[in-house]
Protein backbone atom coordinates (compact mmCIF):
# COMPACT_ATOMS: atom_id res chain seq x y z
CA UNK A 1 0.00 0.00 0.00
CA UNK A 2 0.87 3.61 -1.27
CA UNK A 3 2.12 6.64 1.85
CA UNK A 4 -0.92 8.06 0.04
CA UNK A 5 -3.20 5.38 0.30
CA UNK A 6 -1.71 5.05 4.32
CA UNK A 7 -2.39 8.58 4.91
CA UNK A 8 -5.70 8.65 2.70
CA UNK A 9 -6.81 6.08 5.27
CA UNK A 10 -5.75 7.66 8.45
CA UNK A 11 -7.19 11.03 7.43
CA UNK A 12 -10.29 9.00 7.04
CA UNK A 13 -10.33 7.58 10.27
CA UNK A 14 -9.88 10.78 11.76
CA UNK A 15 -12.54 12.66 10.39
CA UNK A 16 -15.03 9.43 11.11
CA UNK A 17 -14.01 10.09 14.83
CA UNK A 18 -14.64 14.07 14.88
CA UNK A 19 -18.18 13.01 12.95
CA UNK A 20 -19.15 10.50 16.35
CA UNK A 21 -17.62 13.03 18.63
CA UNK A 22 -17.67 17.20 17.90
CA UNK A 23 -19.77 16.28 14.57
CA UNK A 24 -22.62 14.30 16.46
CA UNK A 25 -25.52 16.16 16.10
CA UNK A 26 -24.61 16.77 12.49
CA UNK A 27 -24.20 13.08 11.52
CA UNK A 28 -26.99 12.14 12.92
CA UNK A 29 -29.20 14.46 11.19
CA UNK A 30 -27.75 13.70 7.98
CA UNK A 31 -28.94 10.03 8.71
CA UNK A 32 -32.15 11.16 9.49
CA UNK A 33 -32.39 13.54 6.44
CA UNK A 34 -31.17 10.47 4.38
CA UNK A 35 -34.33 8.52 5.89
CA UNK A 36 -36.67 10.44 5.28
CA UNK A 37 -35.09 11.47 1.88
CA UNK A 38 -37.88 8.75 -0.11
CA UNK A 39 -40.98 10.30 2.13
CA UNK A 40 -39.57 13.70 0.25
CA UNK A 41 -39.22 12.65 -3.28
CA UNK A 42 -43.01 10.52 -3.03
CA UNK A 43 -44.53 14.13 -1.80
CA UNK A 44 -42.88 16.18 -4.75
CA UNK A 45 -44.26 13.28 -7.05
CA UNK A 46 -47.47 12.84 -5.63
CA UNK A 47 -48.48 16.74 -4.66
CA UNK A 48 -46.18 18.60 -7.17
CA UNK A 49 -44.87 19.81 -4.03
CA UNK A 50 -41.68 21.96 -4.54
CA UNK A 51 -38.97 20.74 -2.18
CA UNK A 52 -38.60 23.09 0.19
CA UNK A 53 -42.33 22.38 0.90
CA UNK A 54 -42.39 18.68 0.86
CA UNK A 55 -38.60 18.68 3.29
CA UNK A 56 -40.49 21.16 5.82
CA UNK A 57 -43.57 19.45 6.25
CA UNK A 58 -41.42 16.02 6.76
CA UNK A 59 -39.15 17.22 8.83
CA UNK A 60 -42.08 19.26 10.94
CA UNK A 61 -43.80 15.94 11.45
CA UNK A 62 -40.65 14.35 12.11
CA UNK A 63 -40.11 17.09 15.40
CA UNK A 64 -43.55 16.97 16.65
CA UNK A 65 -43.41 12.58 16.69
CA UNK A 66 -39.94 12.99 18.23
CA UNK A 67 -40.33 15.63 20.83
CA UNK A 68 -44.11 13.79 21.40
CA UNK A 69 -42.49 10.61 22.36
CA UNK A 70 -39.77 12.54 24.02
CA UNK A 71 -42.48 14.19 26.26
CA UNK A 72 -44.25 10.51 26.88
CA UNK A 73 -41.26 8.64 27.78
CA UNK A 74 -39.45 11.25 28.98
CA UNK A 75 -41.82 12.64 31.90
CA UNK A 76 -42.06 9.10 33.48
CA UNK A 77 -38.37 8.14 33.22
CA UNK A 78 -37.94 11.42 35.00
CA UNK A 79 -40.43 10.95 37.35
CA UNK A 80 -38.77 7.88 38.60
CA UNK A 81 -35.04 9.30 38.39
CA UNK A 82 -36.12 12.25 40.73
CA UNK A 83 -38.19 9.75 43.38
CA UNK A 84 -34.79 7.26 42.62
CA UNK A 85 -32.49 10.32 43.71
CA UNK A 86 -34.06 11.41 46.71
CA UNK A 87 -34.08 8.24 48.06
CA UNK A 88 -30.37 7.53 47.55
CA UNK A 89 -29.46 8.78 50.90
CA UNK A 90 -31.58 6.43 52.68
CA UNK A 91 -30.30 3.21 50.35
CA UNK A 92 -26.70 4.88 51.31
CA UNK A 93 -26.97 4.45 54.60
CA UNK A 94 -28.65 1.06 54.51
CA UNK A 95 -25.61 0.15 52.41
CA UNK A 96 -23.50 1.56 55.18
CA UNK A 97 -25.09 -0.38 57.73
CA UNK A 98 -24.94 -3.58 55.94
CA UNK A 99 -21.00 -3.20 55.82
CA UNK A 100 -20.65 -2.10 59.39
CA UNK A 101 -22.81 -5.39 60.43
CA UNK A 102 -20.67 -7.29 58.70
CA UNK A 103 -17.51 -6.04 59.55
CA UNK A 104 -18.92 -6.54 63.35
CA UNK A 105 -19.85 -10.03 62.75
CA UNK A 106 -16.30 -10.75 61.10
CA UNK A 107 -14.43 -9.33 63.92
CA UNK A 108 -16.12 -11.86 66.39
CA UNK A 109 -13.99 -14.39 64.97
CA UNK A 110 -10.50 -12.52 65.18
CA UNK A 111 -9.63 -13.97 68.59
CA UNK A 112 -9.71 -17.47 67.10
CA UNK A 113 -7.48 -16.62 63.73
CA UNK A 114 -3.65 -16.34 63.44
CA UNK A 115 -1.90 -12.89 63.31
CA UNK A 116 -1.54 -13.59 59.23
CA UNK A 117 -4.81 -14.53 58.18
CA UNK A 118 -6.29 -11.28 60.99
CA UNK A 119 -4.10 -9.25 58.62
CA UNK A 120 -5.09 -10.62 55.36
CA UNK A 121 -8.77 -10.38 56.49
CA UNK A 122 -8.50 -6.60 57.26
CA UNK A 123 -7.08 -5.65 54.14
CA UNK A 124 -10.40 -7.46 52.46
CA UNK A 125 -11.99 -5.42 54.41
CA UNK A 126 -10.69 -2.14 54.26
CA UNK A 127 -10.53 -3.29 49.93
CA UNK A 128 -14.32 -3.99 50.35
CA UNK A 129 -15.48 -1.01 52.09
CA UNK A 130 -13.69 0.99 49.61
CA UNK A 131 -15.46 -0.59 47.07
CA UNK A 132 -19.04 0.11 48.65
CA UNK A 133 -17.50 3.78 48.89
CA UNK A 134 -16.23 4.16 45.54
CA UNK A 135 -19.65 2.70 43.91
CA UNK A 136 -21.22 5.35 46.41
CA UNK A 137 -19.28 7.90 45.07
CA UNK A 138 -19.24 7.42 41.31
CA UNK A 139 -23.11 6.63 41.17
CA UNK A 140 -23.31 10.51 42.97
CA UNK A 141 -21.00 11.70 40.55
CA UNK A 142 -23.28 10.22 37.62
CA UNK A 143 -25.96 11.68 38.43
CA UNK A 144 -24.19 15.65 39.40
CA UNK A 145 -22.13 14.53 35.81
CA UNK A 146 -26.07 13.96 34.25
CA UNK A 147 -27.50 17.40 36.08
CA UNK A 148 -25.21 19.40 34.76
CA UNK A 149 -24.92 17.89 30.97
CA UNK A 150 -28.41 19.29 30.76
CA UNK A 151 -27.94 22.51 28.94
CA UNK A 152 -25.43 20.49 27.15
CA UNK A 153 -27.99 18.12 25.98
CA UNK A 154 -30.56 20.69 24.92
CA UNK A 155 -28.48 22.63 22.58
CA UNK A 156 -27.17 19.64 21.09
CA UNK A 157 -30.93 18.56 20.49
CA UNK A 158 -31.33 22.37 19.03
CA UNK A 159 -28.80 22.23 16.83
CA UNK A 160 -29.85 18.42 15.62
CA UNK A 161 -33.15 19.59 14.33
CA UNK A 162 -32.37 23.05 12.76
CA UNK A 163 -29.61 20.45 10.87
CA UNK A 164 -32.30 18.07 10.05
CA UNK A 165 -34.02 20.79 8.49
CA UNK A 166 -31.55 22.16 6.63
CA UNK A 167 -30.56 18.80 5.27
CA UNK A 168 -33.63 17.95 4.42
CA UNK A 169 -33.59 20.81 1.71
CA UNK A 170 -29.94 20.67 0.36
CA UNK A 171 -29.78 17.04 0.34
CA UNK A 172 -29.54 16.16 -3.22
CA UNK A 173 -27.55 18.80 -3.90
CA UNK A 174 -25.28 17.80 -1.76
CA UNK A 175 -24.66 14.96 -2.55
CA UNK A 176 -23.72 16.44 -6.60
CA UNK A 177 -21.56 18.62 -4.93
CA UNK A 178 -19.74 16.03 -3.24
CA UNK A 179 -19.30 13.37 -6.24
CA UNK A 180 -17.89 16.57 -8.52
CA UNK A 181 -14.54 16.35 -5.90
CA UNK A 182 -13.69 12.71 -8.44
CA UNK A 183 -12.95 12.74 -11.29
CA UNK A 184 -15.87 11.81 -14.07
CA UNK A 185 -14.76 8.53 -14.31
CA UNK A 186 -14.71 7.89 -11.16
CA UNK A 187 -18.17 9.27 -10.27
CA UNK A 188 -20.16 5.79 -10.75
CA UNK A 189 -17.69 3.69 -8.36
CA UNK A 190 -18.28 6.79 -5.55
CA UNK A 191 -22.14 6.31 -6.10
CA UNK A 192 -21.52 2.54 -6.05
CA UNK A 193 -19.78 3.12 -2.68
CA UNK A 194 -22.58 5.66 -1.43
CA UNK A 195 -25.06 3.65 -2.27
CA UNK A 196 -23.64 0.24 -0.37
CA UNK A 197 -22.60 2.87 2.28
CA UNK A 198 -26.46 3.89 3.09
CA UNK A 199 -28.25 0.24 2.75
CA UNK A 200 -25.45 -1.00 5.38
CA UNK A 201 -25.77 2.28 7.23
CA UNK A 202 -29.19 1.97 7.51
CA UNK A 203 -28.69 -1.92 8.80
CA UNK A 204 -26.38 -1.27 11.13
CA UNK A 205 -28.74 1.67 12.95
CA UNK A 206 -31.60 -0.72 12.48
CA UNK A 207 -30.13 -3.54 14.07
CA UNK A 208 -28.96 -1.33 16.41
CA UNK A 209 -32.49 -0.15 17.61
CA UNK A 210 -34.11 -4.21 17.07
CA UNK A 211 -31.21 -4.68 19.60
CA UNK A 212 -32.12 -2.14 22.24
CA UNK A 213 -35.79 -2.34 21.98
CA UNK A 214 -35.49 -6.38 22.42
CA UNK A 215 -33.33 -5.66 25.51
CA UNK A 216 -34.89 -2.93 26.63
CA UNK A 217 -38.40 -5.19 26.76
CA UNK A 218 -36.34 -8.34 28.51
CA UNK A 219 -35.40 -6.22 31.25
CA UNK A 220 -38.27 -3.94 31.40
CA UNK A 221 -40.57 -7.47 31.88
CA UNK A 222 -38.28 -9.05 34.02
CA UNK A 223 -38.15 -5.72 36.66
CA UNK A 224 -41.65 -5.63 36.55
CA UNK A 225 -41.96 -9.33 37.21
CA UNK A 226 -39.06 -9.36 40.41
CA UNK A 227 -41.72 -6.26 41.37
CA UNK A 228 -38.82 -3.58 41.87
CA UNK A 229 -39.58 -0.09 41.86
CA UNK A 230 -38.31 2.47 38.99
CA UNK A 231 -38.57 -0.57 36.37
CA UNK A 232 -38.92 1.99 33.15
CA UNK A 233 -35.85 4.07 34.35
CA UNK A 234 -33.96 1.33 35.40
CA UNK A 235 -34.32 -0.52 32.27
CA UNK A 236 -33.62 2.29 30.17
CA UNK A 237 -29.97 2.69 32.48
CA UNK A 238 -29.16 -0.76 31.57
CA UNK A 239 -30.18 -0.60 28.04
CA UNK A 240 -27.23 2.12 27.46
CA UNK A 241 -25.07 0.35 29.73
CA UNK A 242 -25.04 -2.53 27.68
CA UNK A 243 -24.36 -0.93 24.66
CA UNK A 244 -20.69 -1.75 25.96
CA UNK A 245 -19.74 -4.09 24.37
CA UNK A 246 -18.15 -7.98 26.70
CA UNK A 247 -20.86 -8.07 29.84
CA UNK A 248 -21.77 -4.14 29.85
CA UNK A 249 -25.19 -4.94 31.89
CA UNK A 250 -22.81 -6.55 35.04
CA UNK A 251 -22.19 -3.08 35.66
CA UNK A 252 -25.66 -2.42 36.79
CA UNK A 253 -26.64 -5.76 37.65
CA UNK A 254 -24.19 -7.63 39.48
CA UNK A 255 -23.48 -4.77 42.50
CA UNK A 256 -27.52 -4.52 42.51
CA UNK A 257 -27.52 -8.78 43.24
CA UNK A 258 -24.66 -8.85 45.42
CA UNK A 259 -26.12 -6.27 47.87
CA UNK A 260 -29.50 -8.00 48.08
CA UNK A 261 -28.39 -11.30 48.68
CA UNK A 262 -25.94 -10.39 51.58
CA UNK A 263 -29.17 -8.27 52.75
CA UNK A 264 -31.22 -11.59 52.83
CA UNK A 265 -33.25 -10.76 49.74
CA UNK A 266 -32.35 -13.89 47.95
CA UNK A 267 -35.35 -13.62 45.97
CA UNK A 268 -34.91 -10.51 44.29
CA UNK A 269 -30.97 -10.99 43.87
CA UNK A 270 -31.38 -14.26 42.33
CA UNK A 271 -33.58 -12.60 40.01
CA UNK A 272 -30.87 -9.96 39.34
CA UNK A 273 -28.28 -12.14 38.62
CA UNK A 274 -30.58 -14.61 36.22
CA UNK A 275 -32.19 -11.63 34.76
CA UNK A 276 -28.19 -10.10 33.73
CA UNK A 277 -27.44 -14.14 32.30
CA UNK A 278 -30.26 -13.54 30.05
CA UNK A 279 -29.56 -10.19 28.89
CA UNK A 280 -25.92 -11.59 28.49
CA UNK A 281 -26.75 -14.59 26.33
CA UNK A 282 -29.50 -13.01 24.35
CA UNK A 283 -26.77 -10.03 23.21
CA UNK A 284 -23.94 -11.94 22.83
CA UNK A 285 -26.07 -14.67 20.85
CA UNK A 286 -28.36 -12.72 19.01
CA UNK A 287 -26.20 -9.41 18.45
CA UNK A 288 -23.35 -10.71 16.17
CA UNK A 289 -26.11 -12.25 13.73
CA UNK A 290 -28.89 -9.27 13.41
CA UNK A 291 -25.68 -7.23 13.07
CA UNK A 292 -24.14 -9.22 10.44
CA UNK A 293 -27.32 -9.80 8.52
CA UNK A 294 -28.13 -5.99 8.37
CA UNK A 295 -24.98 -4.73 7.53
CA UNK A 296 -23.79 -7.15 5.27
CA UNK A 297 -20.26 -8.04 7.19
CA UNK A 298 -19.93 -11.69 8.52
CA UNK A 299 -21.02 -12.41 12.52
CA UNK A 300 -17.64 -12.89 13.26
CA UNK A 301 -16.50 -9.66 11.37
CA UNK A 302 -18.67 -7.85 13.71
CA UNK A 303 -17.86 -8.77 16.68
CA UNK A 304 -14.83 -8.56 15.79
CA UNK A 305 -15.19 -4.58 14.89
CA UNK A 306 -17.39 -4.42 18.07
CA UNK A 307 -14.36 -5.35 20.37
CA UNK A 308 -11.65 -3.49 19.18
CA UNK A 309 -13.57 -0.51 18.59
CA UNK A 310 -14.39 -0.09 21.91
CA UNK A 311 -10.83 -1.45 23.51
CA UNK A 312 -9.61 1.60 21.32
CA UNK A 313 -11.59 4.48 21.32
CA UNK A 314 -14.37 3.88 24.32
CA UNK A 315 -17.76 3.32 23.55
CA UNK A 316 -17.70 5.57 20.28
CA UNK A 317 -15.39 2.66 19.01
CA UNK A 318 -18.63 0.25 19.46
CA UNK A 319 -20.33 2.15 16.44
CA UNK A 320 -16.86 3.28 14.74
CA UNK A 321 -15.50 -0.29 14.55
CA UNK A 322 -18.46 -1.87 12.62
CA UNK A 323 -18.71 2.13 10.17
CA UNK A 324 -14.74 1.00 8.97
CA UNK A 325 -15.44 -2.75 8.20
CA UNK A 326 -18.61 -1.28 6.19
CA UNK A 327 -16.69 1.55 4.35
CA UNK A 328 -13.80 -0.89 4.01
CA UNK A 329 -16.24 -3.66 2.18
CA UNK A 330 -18.39 -1.06 0.38
CA UNK A 331 -15.33 0.52 -1.42
CA UNK A 332 -14.09 -3.18 -2.34
CA UNK A 333 -17.11 -4.53 -3.86
CA UNK A 334 -17.09 -0.98 -6.16
CA UNK A 335 -13.34 -1.57 -7.26
CA UNK A 336 -12.09 0.87 -5.01
CA UNK A 337 -9.61 -1.00 -3.22
CA UNK A 338 -8.13 -4.20 -5.09
CA UNK A 339 -4.84 -4.27 -3.28
CA UNK A 340 -3.33 -7.97 -3.71
CA UNK A 341 -0.53 -9.32 -1.54
CA UNK A 342 2.51 -10.21 -3.45
CA UNK A 343 5.46 -12.32 -2.39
Amino acid sequence: MSVRAIVSAAVGLALLYLLFTAGAPFLLALVVAIFMEPLIMLLMRSFRLPRFIAATLTSTVFTIVLIGLMVLLGVKVVAELIDFWNKVPQYVGDANLFVQDTIADIELYYTSLSPDTKSQLQSWISTFSNSISSLVTGVSTSFVAFAKGIPGLFIFFIVFLVAVYLFSYSLHTLKGTFLTLFDSKSREQVDNVLSSLRRSIFGFLRSQLILSLMTYVITLVGLLFLDLKYPLAIALLIVCVDLLPILGTGAVLIPWAAYLLGTGDTYTGAGLVVLFLLITIFRRVVEPKILGDAVGIGALSALISLYVGFKLVGVIGVFLGPMVVIIYTAAREAGLLQTKIKL
